[in-house]
């Protein structure tokens, strides 16, 4: 049991890393909805779509090819230098070139002012140089340095942000010309964008004296490996973002801003699952690179499969039971309370998608990573093609099940190939029985008893008690319990 420990220890390490700042990130969004009409709000969910298409074409899937190589390579130091070397090349590249042609392309992608797009090209480049060092922290097993980092950066990020929306408000309707000087309301969308580079700043500076350790070694043929294993990653997670975010950008050209705005401040509620996804990714990816070579690997990762399903569907069935409390917790503005209803649907997306990334490890373990791309890119046109269908008739509910759609048919695909190339033990039974059952609860709560406190909560209760009786043999093994 002792892997196990270690496992879940790593993941509650990470889980603060990736929990607590996209925790308060969340919770940021109550004075982001606060300070910004919905149309306002869906400037910021613009800007941060693009900046996720950014983040994947910059790192090209560098950093799961570094956890890769650097468990399989002899010569470590050489692929975390390679690897720093391609990042640090290409990001410059980049940086030169998007800021050479930034009225053209900021004009392209819809950018009404300009210097919205310099920020976001800034944070995307030290976003990017981070990527290496922080993945070195990982597979070092230097969980509390990164967490240390990673938490200086949501502090920083949210000092500034409660600077600039929250106080410098105030200061100008009471004082002097110093603060007025300093703050333009029509820029407020512009301060969320500032924070973040500030605190993409400071972190990067956190990161030198790492990089500085980095031995320069440049390896060709480690290099060619590496693209090799990272090219079809690169264009899986583009086809991951179409279908994570294009909804956004559709709803705003289909809907207008109003209602992508509602609909992206909903969205956030939804998206507290990927809390839970990231933390576990985290702490996953290396883990199961280290056991990839043991002869129980698949049991393990069967094993965390499982619980990975039930703990996520306890998440679902808690945030549909007390829906309410949660908007008025997250959101505030009942302006955005219109689209309140994809919260369930979101919910359950991205639990398959947190079971879909579990699955994946078959094709990153063998080196089939082209899988992932033809996975995600099948994704990506079954939410591009459900875009176009539905919301034309249902509107921003269309895009919600556009999402559930792409994900639950991703997670489909990839077991049944996963069973011919790396099978792996699941109980397909007891995930899909628990999968069926936090659905039949969420539909119930949601459709019947929304805001019914009392009754949610019983439901909440029998839920646990469900999985108690079903697993208390594994429980007590796990924790050595007579």
């Amino acid at each position: 049991m002792s892997t196990f420990k270690r496992f879940f220890k790593d993941t509650i390490i990470y889980g603060v890393a990736a929990v607590l700042p996209k925790a308060i990130n969340v919770l940021l969004v109550r004075l982001h909805t606060s300070t910004l009409s919905p149309s306002e709000y869906s400037v910021n969910t613009s800007f941060y779509v693009w900046a996720a298409y950014f983040n994947i074409v910059l790192t090209y899937g560098m950093e799961t090819a570094f956890f890769r190589f650097f468990n399989s390579e002899k010569e470590k130091g050489k692929v975390i230098s390679t690897a720093f070397i391609s990042i640090l090349t290409t990001s410059l590249f980049a940086l030169f070139t998007l800021l050479t042609f930034k009225d053209s392309i900021s004009t392209a992608l819809g950018f009404s002012n300009p210097l919205y797009f310099s920020l976001l090209v800034w944070i995307s480049i030290l976003d990017t140089l981070i990527v290496i060092p922080f993945a070195y922290l990982r597979v070092s097993g230097l969980s509390k340095k990164y967490t240390l980092f990673r938490l200086l950066n949501i502090a920083v990020y949210t000092l500034f942000n409660l600077f600039f929306l929250w106080y410098l408000p105030r200061k100008t309707t009471n004082t002097a010309a110093f603060f007025n000087d300093i703050y333009d309301p029509s820029f407020k969308e512009g301060y969320i964008f500032t924070a973040n580079l500030i605190a993409s700043a400071v972190t990067f500076i956190c990161t030198i004296p790492i990089i500085f350790k980095f031995k320069i070694s440049f390896d060709k043929n480690i290099l060619k490996k590496m693209f090799r294993y990272s090219w079809p990653i690169l264009f899986a997670g583009i086809a991951y973002t179409t279908n994570e975010n294009l909804d956004k950008l559709i709803l705003e050209d289909w809907l207008g801003k109003e209602t992508m705005g509602a609909y992206a401040g909903a969205y956030k509620i939804g998206v507290i699952m990927s809390l839970f996804i990231m933390a576990f990714r985290l702490g996953a990816e290396p883990f199961f690179f280290n056991q990839a070579n043991k002869k129980n690997a698949p049991t393990t990762y069967a094993i965390i499969l499982k619980w990975f399903t039930i703990i996520g569907a306890v998440f679902v069935v808690f945030i549909v039971g007390y829906i309410d409390i949660i908007a008025s917790i997250f959101l505030g503005d009942k302006a955005y309370y219109k689209a309140l209803s994809i919260v369930p649907i979101i919910l359950i997306a991205n639990l398959f998608l947190g079971i879909y990334n579990n699955l994946s490890i078959w094709y990153k373990l063998t080196d089939k990573t082209k899988y992932g791309m033809y996975i995600s890119t099948l994704g990506a046109c079954i939410t591009i093609s459900m875009l176009y269908i539905l919301i034309p008739k249902i509107g921003f509910m269309g895009a919600a099940w556009a999402t559930v759609a792409a994900y639950g048919t991703m997670l489909l695909v990839s077991y049944f190939l996963g069973k011919k190339h790396y099978p792996v033990p699941y109980d397909v039974k007891r995930i899909g029985g628990y999968l069926l059952v936090c659905i039949g609860l969420s539909t119930l709560s949601f459709l019947y008893f929304k805001g019914d406190i009392l009754i949610n909560t019983i439901l909440i209760l029998l839920f646990l008690f469900l999985i108690y009786i079903l697993e208390q043999k594994e429980l007590r093994k796990s924790l050595k319990l007579k």
